[in-house]
């Protein structure tokens, strides 16, 4: 993945709820820099997913509705 579509991921995990913030900007620290493209791809589609859903999502409130986001989405609940 090139140094751009990491800043864009980046700058698209600033969210509006404080507490998904806090996951993402763990995930960034802990494990950002292990993001291959299909790992960048399944994050572009859970960042596609409005706040709340995502938030339910990493919760474990909700079911990941594609078990293809399921790896990516374990590695975000352990950060």
């Amino acid at each position: 993945m090139d140094s751009r579509e990491t800043e864009r991921l980046k700058w698209r995990s600033r969210r509006g709820l404080l507490e998904l913030d806090i996951v993402l900007a763990r995930f960034w620290e802990e494990c950002g820099e292990d993001l291959d493209d299909s790992d960048a791809r399944r994050l572009a589609t859970l960042l596609a997913m409005p706040d709340k859903d995502l938030f339910d999502l990493v919760m474990g409130r909700q079911d990941c509705p594609d078990p293809a986001l399921q790896p990516l989405l374990q590695r975000l609940k352990a950060a």
